[in-house]
């Protein structure tokens, strides 16, 4: 407590102080006495109150779903972790596509809605009821996952993944196959 006695957080010490020993102790192996500081992260919020500081159990996603007509809650969530984009794979050659007819474009189309809708199969028979990707995905994904009622948020950073496969004992999906 004697370190927190600067002139910003003099006044709620006590409460700081209670939060940083309640955080080392969350994440403490006290049986080899070592504590994993990188499992602690300090998040800071514009316009917000020092009195209002918490320790939150757990990770905190600051994103919002993938589409606005998505839940903002979800209970008993059985998460898919994909580093894998939700999209069709690009070649590894350059190649060159002409679409030069409505049957080419429909073509086109259909074997992208395909492949879509292999990725939310997936994803169901996983038991997934929420998907959280590192990559984003275009509009005919979002629109398809809000039909088949799998609320997603997309563009969560690669650290942000790592912690919640470690904290929910999951493991990441690093490809579709």
């Amino acid at each position: 407590q004697t370190t927190l006695s600067s002139k910003i957080v003099n006044r709620f010490s006590r409460q700081m102080a209670e939060i940083c020993v309640n955080a080392v102790l969350s994440v403490a192996d006290l049986d080899r006495k070592d504590v994993n500081l990188d499992l602690i992260k300090l998040e800071g919020k514009e316009g917000g109150r020092l009195e209002d500081t918490q320790l939150v159990n757990g990770i905190v996603i600051d994103k919002d779903m993938s589409h606005p007509q998505m839940p903002k809650t979800i209970t008993d969530a059985k998460i898919a972790i994909l580093t894998a984009p939700f999209e069709p794979p690009k070649p590894k050659t350059k190649h060159h596509v002409e679409i030069d007819s409505v049957e080419k474009y429909k073509q086109l189309y259909e074997t992208e809605q395909a492949y879509f809708e292999e990725q939310v199969r997936l994803c169901k028979e996983a038991g997934a009821n929420l998907v959280l990707c590192q990559w984003g995905f275009d509009d005919e994904a979002n629109s398809l996952l809000l039909q088949r009622q799998l609320p997603a948020v997309r563009w969560v950073g690669g650290v942000e993944m790592e912690l919640i496969a470690i904290a929910t004992n999951g493991r990441i999906v690093p490809r579709f196959s």
